[in-house]
């Protein structure tokens, strides 16, 4: 599913593995506990802020908030899972346009609504391609190379924001641990990711060794494959930025509906930093997230109700968005799991195609 010369892996269809087989009725049942799990923590989260006293001010602030920009939240955070979508068929770049896009969708439906968080989600989607006749490998590879992908646009906009924080570039509180270690932190994971397989090179070579030296091997490839892809001319390259920034915009339009906006690099790093606490296995990390995006918020100077609103809005059109479009996309999967897909011929073939015509 990429510009590598083919190889039977590419062109034929085999068996799945026992390891990556899909178990369609677990994998369905997840997804209807996880969707019935939001629904009880959505609920007992509004229950929370009519109840308690002390957030009330966040109900009237919700309450308030212009349905316009909302309605243009939830169209952002579409506009998010769109490039997601864009995203994964640029990476699985074989796999028949409709049935990639049923199949990215269903990954954002158990990210969202089942506690797998966003490695497991990506598996998710392998098993469903493996299921389909993919080569589990093959599939394997390309799922790391997406979540290594992905990754690496939240690392790369985390270096940036922090470190133009820290500079003075960006507006905002630039508290050098507030700034500058962030930067640093995101500047480190992706220069030491992409520095991997020329030590490996140096340190390694062609020298055998055990399962450790292999597992190295391996990543080192794995890590040249999602260079690629990060700094190719592909337009569909725009999914993955479009994807997190889409994201985060919706975060931006939920403060505009309780009050100003705060600085971007609040915003940003706050999102970034505070989507760490996403490996607490809560389905849609339900008051993990939003007690970490609250926190953020305000050691970056925002008051607690507006920041509380607007997390609110934010993490429920963020959840329900995916959520809801993904389960269709799966339900749908699953209704022609016995058909057939023919994979698509490899880029370098279509582009000649065009140019012949």
């Amino acid at each position: 599913m990429s510009d590598a010369p083919p190889t039977q892996t590419d062109e034929e269809p085999t068996e799945p593995s026992q390891q990556l087989q899909l178990d369609d009725p677990k994998a369905t049942r997840n997804l209807r506990n996880g969707l019935i799990s939001l629904v009880l923590l959505i609920a007992l989260v509004v229950g929370l802020i009519l109840a308690v006293p002390g957030l009330h001010g966040v109900g009237r602030e919700v309450a308030r908030m212009p349905l316009l920009l909302v309605v243009a939240a939830i169209g952002l955070e579409v506009l998010s899972c769109v490039g997601y979508v864009l995203a994964f068929l640029q990476v699985f770049d074989r796999a028949p346009i409709r049935f990639g896009a049923r199949v990215a969708l269903s990954e954002l439906a158990f990210g969202a609504a089942v506690s797998v968080g966003g490695a497991g989600s990506v598996a998710v989607g392998a098993w469903l391609l493996v299921e389909r006749g993919g080569n589990p490998a093959r599939v394997a590879e390309r799922s790391a190379i997406l979540f290594l992908f992905t990754s690496a646009i939240n690392a790369i906009t985390l270096a940036v924001v922090g470190l133009a924080l820290w500079l003075g570039i960006l507006p905002g509180k630039s508290d050098p641990l507030l700034s500058l270690v962030p930067g640093l932190v995101g500047a480190g994971a992706f220069f030491g990711f992409m520095a991997l397989p020329r030590v490996t090179d140096r340190l390694i070579g062609d020298r055998k060794g055990g399962k450790v030296v292999a597992f190295i091997r391996e990543t080192s490839v794995i890590v040249r494959a999602t260079e690629r892809i990060l700094f190719s001319t592909d337009w569909r390259t725009i999914g993955a930025w479009v994807y997190l920034w889409a994201d985060m915009a919706v975060l931006v339009l939920c403060f505009a509906a309780v009050g100003p906006v705060p600085p971007i690099s609040t915003i940003v790093l706050s999102y970034q930093i505070g989507y760490l606490s996403n490996f607490v296995p809560i389905p849609g990390g339900i008051g993990i997230l939003d007690g970490s995006f609250v926190g953020m918020f305000v050691l970056y100077g925002i008051g607690a109700t507006r920041a509380t609103a607007a997390t609110v809005v934010y993490h429920g059109i963020s959840l329900w968005v995916p959520a809801m479009w993904g389960s269709i996309a799966y339900l749908l999967l699953r209704r022609s799991r016995n058909q057939p897909i023919r994979l698509r011929p490899p880029r370098s073939e279509r582009r000649a195609a065009r140019r012949a015509r």
